[in-house]
């Protein structure tokens, strides 16, 4: 039978007759036989092969493996004398590719994450790395999981679109013609000759359309990739990465709430009981807080707190903060981890911010001064969700959009939702990769994604 590495080091196999197919980490030599470390990118660990001078390739093949090479081996598990629980007692051993010693790039030695990121087609080979990708495959999981066992529905937004969720602007034009031929009038590019016939970016948000199908069908999310043309090189940026995006009708903000500290427990939950030997990992290596830190989350009761109570807290703090706080402008990391790791020692739910630095879609409330917009905070990284209730009243949503310098007219169809049937409803945005790295304690965002796309680096 076929057996993972993960599989293979169950103490449940011992006795069966078994192929395990992976890449060597390491070989060394005894004088009749050689051992030989396997790992197939199932678990965190190898598996350990003993491969005796009786193959009839021992000479030309086994003693020629080295880090990298890939092989199937087909032998019997039996019990281990070592630290390991179980080993592989070889009968045959097929290379498929050797990998030369002196020029494979990953030698024994630890190498930096910044050096990894050169070989980011061998860096799933690490330890790290390997980890990386189980803990983000698994969070990927449990998301599905958890809003499709809450009646939602998965709903595929474009990916190519002619509206600015965010009014940012910073967005990846999409167009099918020839730079070095532009067609123009007046002296402009004449966009009316493109393929949409207008002009068409790289969404930054699935939520204008997920909203759609929210008014229609009730609880809908989005799972996909969204894009951002921000020249920013930061630890905390990428110009590709995935966005979590649920809609819920009849929902208002404290629904929203409700959903959004459920959602952050289920997830931190099933990735501390499905990836438990890849988080004992990384908290041995990255953040050795870390384990510690989702058990307090996932038994806490999250924090509410209104902007303007958690700003009058911020400047009595007494704390130097490198940005000053005042009403009006948008909290900073070192604010939200202020607020989450000294004053509360919780995670905090923010919200109802000022209107001023919220976007366009965001309910407004009575006081004429605020909208009903939420940003959970956990611990060491501030906001990882972002989220409101949105304005489902036709006359305030055109007002708002005049305000921050948007044609009604060019969002016909996200104004007559709220002509036919309007409710009040509500929705968060997630990035995939801002969970993985705080669920991984990994310092960059590039070392969460399997190739990351910043500025000047579109490789692999």
């Amino acid at each position: 039978m076929d057996l993972s590495v993960k599989e293979a080091r169950d103490p449940g196999s011992v006795g069966n007759e078994v192929r395990i197919q992976g890449w060597v980490r390491t070989r060394r030599d005894s004088k009749h036989f050689s051992f030989v470390e396997i790992n197939d990118g199932s678990c965190q660990s190898n598996l350990q092969v003993i491969a005796d001078n009786s193959l009839p390739n021992y000479e030309n093949d086994v003693k020629s493996l080295g880090a990298g090479a890939s092989v199937s081996i087909r032998g019997e598990i039996k019990e281990s004398g070592g630290k390991q629980a179980t080993e592989l007692l070889a009968s045959e051993l097929i290379v498929h590719g050797l990998a030369d010693p002196q020029t494979y790039p990953l030698q024994k030695k630890r190498h930096s994450f910044e050096k990894l990121r050169e070989w980011a087609h061998l860096r799933p080979r690490t330890n790290t790395f390997g980890g990386v990708m189980r803990v983000r495959n698994c969070i990927s999981r449990s998301i599905h999981n958890f809003f499709q066992e809450s009646g939602f529905l998965y709903i595929n937004t474009p990916i190519i679109t002619a509206s600015d969720c965010e009014g940012a602007g910073a967005m990846f034009r999409v167009t099918s013609m020839n730079p070095e031929q532009l067609p123009r009038t007046d002296g402009k590019v004449d966009y009316a000759q493109d393929f949409f016939g207008k002009s068409t970016y790289l969404t930054v948000s699935g939520q204008l359309e997920a909203e759609i199908f929210a008014c229609a069908l009730g609880k809908v999310y989005t799972f996909g990739p969204t894009f951002r043309a921000e020249n920013s090189n930061t630890s905390r940026h990428l110009a590709e990465f995935w966005m979590i995006e649920p809609e819920m009708a009849f929902y208002e903000l404290t629904d929203n709430m409700d959903l959004a500290e459920r959602f952050l427990k289920r997830v931190f939950s099933d990735v501390l009981q499905d990836c438990e030997e890849d988080m004992a990992f990384f908290n041995q290596w990255v953040d050795k807080t870390l384990l510690e830190t989702l058990k307090e989350i996932i038994a806490a009761e999250f924090v509410r707190l209104p902007y303007t109570e958690a700003v009058e807290i911020l400047i009595k703090s007494g704390e130097s903060f490198e940005y000053p706080v005042e009403w009006g402008t948008d909290l900073q990391s070192e604010h939200e981890r202020y607020l989450t790791e000294q004053h509360f020692n919780s995670p905090v739910i923010l919200y109802d911010y000022p209107r001023s630095i919220k976007p366009f879609y965001m309910y407004c409330n009575e006081d004429g001064k605020t909208v009903r917009a939420m940003d959970v905070l956990v611990p060491k990284v501030g906001e990882i969700i972002g989220g409101s209730q949105r304005e489902h009243r036709l006359d305030v949503l055109k007002g708002r959009m005049g305000e921050q310098g948007l044609d009604p007219a060019e969002y016909w169809w996200y104004t007559q939702l709220r002509e036919y049937g309007t409710v009040p409803h509500a929705g968060f945005g997630l990035g995939l990769e801002r969970l993985v790295q705080f669920v991984t304690g990994m310092g960059n965002i590039r070392d969460v994604i399997p190739c990351p796309r910043t500025p000047g680096n579109a490789d692999f």
